[in-house]
């Protein structure tokens, strides 16, 4: 008998010997009079015993058959379901395998098995949370998660994930590399699908953002920041209108990071019981069944109905914003290089001034090349060199010099300076003809 039992005994007992009315035990016990009855009545037929509930102390008539039990705890004993929580279990027990319990009760048995361990609630650190934006597409949280998804199945993948912050919507893709190009393609998707949101809301990776270069030694707190120029996907936003903002901590973006630690549990798990091993198989089951799952469990509605987003006009050319854009100077002969080759305008694009002018050159996602002078596009071409001809050259052997040979000129080699006449001699004979010739 607990304390509250023996607390109402003592009730029951003074409306037994009329010291109060029943209508009183009723309100004091929070009962309806018709029960104070009947206690009255099992109080005076069964004694004290009469306050404790008839199956107290007795299993459930809903109690779930042992049989059930084991089986369910020999399912999750399985390599296939290791480290899976109680929540994730109860479910996957469910709808691979037709048993139904609740979490708690999952929860229970996975202790009683030794699967699970309960541990002591700790209370965390209390952090304000920042409320919410009202509109679907106001803010877009947008960041990447490098992890094993396959557990060594397969080749290594990056998870690129934008989570709205005002309802949580999740817009997700497997990559095999967290680069520009994978990033902008995703964005691309995202923009086709929902719009132009209004901003996103990124950490300070160098896809985003360009670092100003400095010294080890010089201070920074002294110096004012240099504007720097945008990244590609910087670029891109700004032509798309989209507003960029800098997170300074990975807790500011707390709700796609909260979201990373669900799907590094709940989506590595269910990826290995599905056998997936491809990031095509990855995808997909990304799409048909976690996203879909987050939609349903995870997804909160809005507190303006109005959508954020913006539809794409006339001014925007999607494929030339999500491209990699570089500047280049045209030659004399209308050519410029780019990405290790060079390129020729053609003769019908050549308009006044474009030589020694700048031409936007776009590498789009798909591969082609696109020019742009001034605000219209012009036709190029590949300049194919020719490949030179590989000749041997014949090297021909160069006569031995004679080791005691001089160097220097020889013009003097045939002149004997001995025979010859003196000095004076031949001055005296040059002035006897200089006299004949007068």
């Amino acid at each position: 008998m607990t304390q509250a039992d023996r607390d109402r005994l003592v009730t029951l007992r003074k409306a037994k010997k009329r010291l109060i009315t029943q209508r009183q035990a009723a309100e004091e016990l929070d009962l309806s009079v018709r029960q104070v009855k009947r206690l009255l009545y099992g109080l005076k037929k069964h004694g004290d015993k009469s306050v404790v509930h008839g199956l107290r102390g007795k299993p459930s008539n809903r109690r779930i058959d042992a049989a059930v039990e084991r089986e369910a705890v020999k399912i999750l004993s399985a390599e296939v379901y290791r480290g899976f929580r109680p929540t994730l279990a109860a479910e996957y027990l469910h709808r691979k395998h037709g048993i139904t319990a609740s979490k708690e009760t999952v929860r229970q048995w996975m202790i009683s098995a030794k699967l699970w361990r309960a541990g002591e609630q700790k209370v965390k650190a209390v952090h304000i949370w920042r409320p919410r934006r009202s509109r679907f597409g106001e803010l877009v949280q947008w960041d990447t998660s490098e992890h094993d998804w396959l557990e060594g199945r397969g080749e290594k993948l990056y998870l690129i994930a934008m989570i709205d912050d005002a309802t949580s919507r999740l817009f997700a893709r497997f990559v095999r590399h967290d680069s520009t190009e994978e990033n902008m393609k995703l964005l691309r998707s995202y923009v086709e699908k929902f719009g132009r949101p209004l901003a996103f809301y990124t950490d300070k990776a160098s896809i985003f953002r360009t670092a100003e270069k400095r010294r080890r030694d010089e201070p920074g707190v002294d110096k004012d920041p240099v504007e720097m120029p945008p990244t590609q996907i910087g670029r891109a936003l700004q032509e798309l209108g989209i507003a960029w903002i800098a997170a300074h901590s990975p807790q500011a973006k707390g709700r796609v990071e909260r979201n990373f630690g669900t799907a590094q549990d709940r989506l590595v798990k269910g990826m290995r019981v599905a056998g997936v091993k491809t990031i095509e198989e990855a995808n997909r089951y990304l799409d048909e069944d976690y996203l879909v799952w987050w939609e349903r469990e995870m997804t909160v509605e809005p507190a303006t109905s109005d959508d954020a987003h913006r539809q794409l006009d006339k001014s925007h050319n999607l494929e030339a914003s999500l491209s990699h854009m570089e500047t280049r100077q045209v030659r004399n002969d209308y050519t410029f290089p780019f990405d290790g080759r060079f390129y020729q305008i053609e003769r019908k694009s050549i308009v006044s001034g474009m030589r020694r002018a700048n031409v936007r050159v776009e590498k789009r996602l798909d591969g082609s090349i696109a020019v742009r002078f001034a605000e219209r596009y012009v036709t190029v071409r590949l300049c194919v060199v020719a490949a030179k001809t590989n000749v041997p050259a014949v090297k021909q052997a160069s006569p031995r010099r004679p080791a005691n040979r001089r160097r220097g000129s020889d013009w003097f080699r045939n002149f004997d300076l001995k025979s010859g006449p003196k000095t004076w001699q031949a001055a005296q004979e040059s002035g006897r003809r200089s006299g004949e010739a007068d």
